[in-house]
């Protein structure tokens, strides 16, 4: 591909990916496919030769896009929003462009310094505690690539500060334990075994009637274990839980966590974003008192994935735990702390341009539109509420604060509450114009209704619940 070759494919797929999100709507929200189908339609071995542009787009068209599911659909309500915007796609575009390493200060210093800029600006914009502000004596964020890579960062930095540094497998890491809720996100049974410390150590804390962790029981746990000759080092607490939205009480939490010296991370991967709109605020209560926090910008904020935003107010044990520093990557900028290194603020070596998105979209944009979709949103999802509510066929299975509605059918007993909740969340997905997520809750199946996705509308909610109603009027009656 020529450099002309590349100006003139580059504005014709530009024009494609604005008429691809004005018209989505008009696509299946889930492909109508089975395993195996897109790789059938495709060639089993690589070409021999360059195929045109043409040819690829071609296939994109008519093999790939109908085989995706459409997150950026006015139907879609599964999982959470991960939504896009236009001046993120272009930084994403000017990122893969410019070709940066954004490891180290050393190794690209514009994208290391607007990276601490962004993570300092959304600081502002979501109203979080002084501590985390990359200006603070301990503090500072940065951009990790998703939440679950958050917690590992989190978890290894408390490990290294209960262990004063000593991570070996035959040292005091075989006796660290922590704690999370059945409700925590899956990353976090993954980071214990990812940090060696085995799932066997992670003690499941009991939950209330809102699914939300109970403090004393986490109390309890963390006596017991102390007891045993065991070292609490880390929970994990959830400002909005993936199946049902709940909100962990982070005051009682941090009192647990401040006495009995435990690193304390809040997981608030969607749900954080909602601080953008000062009458949300309140789920930034209790921040003060935690030691690290994340929230994804790539959820409900129209950043496109990947964009998480992690904050500690312990740089020190993080980059104790996760700094190498071999000779080619020594800067005497670094050396001398004029600098920072986000390579050591991570997993991984290499650093994508995150940053870049960020701060195109907050420059074009702004933050008003997401303010007005969130409370749009939060709106309906009351009025959804209510409709639901009014209806004897169903039950709300958990709090509703803010954008996601748990429901089931209601049934004579538990399993034939289930069944018909299973039957209602298959009937609604096949027909292709909505995209509903199940999960359960204290043994309950339960249809999420996630009201997210940038492109819908009220009218979309409205038509789901009705969609919904129908297809519960034609399954078999609820007894008595």
């Amino acid at each position: 591909m020529t450099p002309d070759d590349f100006r003139r494919h580059g504005h014709e797929m530009v024009d494609w990916i604005a008429d691809f999100l004005d018209g989505v709507g008009s696509e299946r929200v889930f492909p109508d496919v089975s395993p195996g189908d897109v790789r059938s339609q495709l060639p089993e071995h690589p070409p021999t030769e360059p195929e045109s542009f043409d040819a690829v787009m071609a296939d994109l068209e008519h093999i790939i896009v109908p085989g995706l599911t459409q997150w950026q659909h006015p139907g879609f309500f599964a999982w959470f929003p991960s939504n896009t915007s236009y001046p993120s796609i272009l930084g994403e575009l000017m990122a893969a462009g410019l070709g940066i390493n954004a490891m180290a200060w050393a190794t690209s210093p514009a994208a290391t310094e607007l990276e601490t800029l962004m993570v300092d600006w959304m600081h502002e914009l979501l109203g979080l505690p002084a501590r985390f502000h990359s200006q603070s004596e301990h503090g500072g964020g940065v951009i990790q690539g998703s939440a679950s890579e958050a917690t590992l960062v989190a978890m290894l930095a408390a490990r290294w500060k209960v262990t004063n540094g000593d991570v070996n497998a035959d040292g005091d890491t075989t006796r660290l334990v922590g704690y999370a809720t059945s409700q925590a996100h899956s990353s976090i049974e993954k980071g214990f075994r990812i940090a060696g410390i085995g799932t066997d150590h992670l003690r499941v804390v009991e939950h209330d009637d809102s699914f939300a962790m109970r403090p004393e029981s986490l109390r309890e746990l963390i006596a017991a274990d102390r007891a045993a000759g065991l070292t609490p080092f880390f929970v994990c607490a959830t400002n909005g839980t993936t199946s049902s939205m709940a909100f962990d009480p982070i005051e009682q939490i941090a009192d647990v966590c401040e006495r009995d010296e435990v690193w304390l991370h809040v997981d608030a991967a969607m749900s954080g974003i909602a601080a953008l709109e000062p009458e949300y605020r309140w789920v930034n209560d209790g921040l003060d008192r935690v030691d690290s926090y994340s929230t994804n910008p790539h959820k409900w904020m129209g950043i496109n994935f990947d964009c998480n935003l992690f904050w500690t107010a312990d740089r020190a044990s993080l980059i104790g735990a996760l700094s190498i520093l071999p000779p080619y990557l020594q800067s005497a900028a670094a050396e001398a702390g004029a600098a920072i290194d986000y390579r050591d603020w991570q997993v991984p070596l290499g650093r994508r341009f995150r940053a870049l998105k960020l701060w195109f979209a907050l420059r074009t944009d702004g933050v008003e539109p997401t303010k007005q979709m969130i409370r749009r949103q939060v709106g309906w999802t009351q009025q959804l509420a209510a409709l639901v509510g009014a209806d004897d066929r169903f039950d709300i299975v958990a709090p509703h604060p803010l954008n996601l509605l748990c429901i089931a059918r209601r049934g004579a007993t538990i399993d034939e509450s289930n069944a018909l909740t299973d039957a209602l969340i298959d009937a609604a997905n096949a027909t292709g114009t909505v995209l509903f997520t199940r999960t359960v809750l204290d043994g309950r199946s339960t249809l999420r209704v996630s009201i997210g996705a940038s492109a819908t509308t009220f009218d979309d909610v409205a038509d789901a619940w009705q969609l919904l109603s129908e297809l519960a009027n034609s399954a078999s009656s609820t007894p008595d």
